[in-house]
């Protein structure tokens, strides 16, 4: 934690109103020379992901031709996650994920990727912060992104360390990274019903089931994970089983 002193200290975050909806990104850039600088903005529409990404590389491009080693707190398990893990596999396919669906933000983690490698092996330290809890650094992004998001002036510091208000020097606590949640697999529907007209009928999938209650003034539809949850659908709606009709 001392060396960190002698290295370049980054503070980022991003704040989106509604994700997607207009959203802010910041920074704080503290140089081993004594110096801090702010940054910040916004973009509209956007998410909370984007504006996080959105934060991180405003600040690498910012000291892109500096040599120092660059220590990063984020509270941002997506960027530490994507840049540190995840990268190396999207581009080995093709900017695929593990499912083969495109990867979300590709252009932003592009740009993030090449500021990263030009920086060469082990000059970025990557640090996981707990957001909210009260660190200077952390909660003073977190200021600069929400009122961006929230179209406000805000005015950015960029100046001695000295005159900074902000402890940003208080490094938090070394915290791993949060455990991932694994996936929960989504039950495949039993059925889908709709009742339009007093007329109830039975579908395979929602496309089908969509299709026939769209536009249509009091329709009724369910969806049903098995033939007991279906038997009482049907039952709350006054349908006799053997009266559904099948598409």
């Amino acid at each position: 934690m001392s060396n960190w002193l002698k290295s370049i200290v980054v503070y980022t975050d991003g704040a989106c109103s509604g994700n997607p909806g207009p959203g802010g990104w910041a920074s704080i850039v503290a140089f081993p020379e004594g110096h801090v600088r702010e940054l910040g903005g916004k973009e509209a529409p956007t998410t909370n992901n984007q504006m996080e990404l959105m934060g991180t590389i405003r600040a690498l491009d910012l000291i892109k031709d500096r040599d120092e080693p660059v220590v990063i707190f984020t509270d941002s398990t997506y960027v530490i996650r994507g840049i540190t893990q995840w990268v190396w596999g999207w581009k080995k396919r093709g900017w695929k994920n593990a499912e083969g669906q495109e990867v979300l933000n590709r252009d932003l983690w592009e740009r993030l990727h090449r500021l990263v490698l030009a920086r060469k092996e082990g000059k970025v330290e990557w640090k996981y912060i707990r957001g909210h809890t009260g660190n200077p650094g952390n909660e003073r992004c977190d200021e600069i992104a929400v009122q961006f998001s929230k179209g406000r002036w805000i005015e950015l510091y960029d100046g001695p360390l000295v005159g900074y208000g902000v402890a940003i020097h208080d490094f938090p606590e070394d915290v791993p990274l949060p455990e991932m949640r694994p996936k929960v697999e989504k039950k495949a529907a039993y059925s889908y019903l709709s009742n339009v007209n007093g007329e109830t009928m039975r579908h395979r999938d929602w496309a089908s089931c969509e299709k026939r209650v769209k536009g249509q003034s009091g329709a009724k539809f369910k969806k049903a994970g098995t033939p007991a949850e279906e038997a009482g659908i049907l039952s709350d709606w006054g349908v006799d089983p053997s009266r559904v009709k099948g598409d």
